[in-house]
């Protein structure tokens, strides 16, 4: 039996730090009594806060942590876009469908360092910006990754990974309603459970890649001048055929 690759590793290390990390900003901000907890209740007298991702990133010391792990999400939520694009892309029959796809995930991770960049105290039209970005073209991300999931069907597993990544965007899409809704009628306790369930089921769908990714090896490839280096795609598609594709 084929051993699986190491690149299955990548998604689930992605979204397990990037969960933790966030989750270590909320503990912060709850230890600094800047925000309520999540299984409290919101009293206006207080000087807490609502437990918004955004308002425990908001001062230091976790605003700090908070930017970190942004980033660092924002770069690999990037690099696993650029490898599901690769391969996909020799097995696609509507291309811009997945050029589509890389697009708005790439803006939606530019979407996180906004996020994670511009406190919400410092510049909230920006910050609230990336958050639409993010939430908006990462929600699109998901439902379009989940119809190329079951159109592919890479290895048979299309049905094995297309069903659970449409439960999640599903899931994705239901608590980010849910979350402007409550926004909108200021019950901002469960609007902020709702925005926490949303990014927890969005990095379990990001998780998800490992399904795929574990058939497959990315590798760079480098030549001397004297033998032409074969392109990207080029280079991709001929090794595709080996479920080793290349990047």
């Amino acid at each position: 039996m084929r051993k699986c690759s190491p690149w299955m590793f990548l998604p689930v290390m992605f979204s397990f730090f990037t969960a933790a990390g966030l989750w270590v900003v909320y503990f912060i901000a709850v230890e600094d009594e800047k925000i309520t907890p999540l299984s409290a209740e919101y009293k206006r007298s207080e000087s807490k806060s609502p437990p918004y991702i955004s308002i425990a990133g908001n001062a230091p010391p976790a605003s700090c942590v908070f930017s970190q792990v942004m980033n660092m999400a924002a770069f690999v939520g990037f690099i696993l876009g650029v490898l599901r694009y690769l391969q996909l892309k020799p097995r696609v029959h509507k291309p811009w469908l997945n050029i589509g796809s890389l697009v708005a995930l790439s803006l939606a991770c530019f979407g996180m360092t906004l996020v994670g960049n511009f406190q919400l105290s410092n510049d909230e039209e920006l910050h609230n910006i990336g958050t639409s970005m993010t939430f908006g073209l990462g929600t699109l991300f998901c439902w379009v990754q989940s119809f190329m999931t079951l159109k592919v069907n890479l290895r048979n597993e299309g049905r094995r990974a297309g069903i659970p990544r449409f439960l999640l965007s599903g899931a994705v899409t239901s608590c980010m309603l849910l979350y402007f809704t409550l926004m909108a009628q200021r019950l901002h306790m469960h609007a902020a459970r709702a925005q926490w369930a949303l990014v927890m089921f969005f990095l379990t769908y990001l998780a998800t890649f490992a399904i795929e990714f574990r058939h497959y090896h990315f590798e760079i490839v480098c030549s001397d001048e004297q033998e032409p280096p074969l392109s990207l795609s080029e280079s991709f598609s001929e090794v595709s055929e080996y479920q080793s594709d290349q990047l």
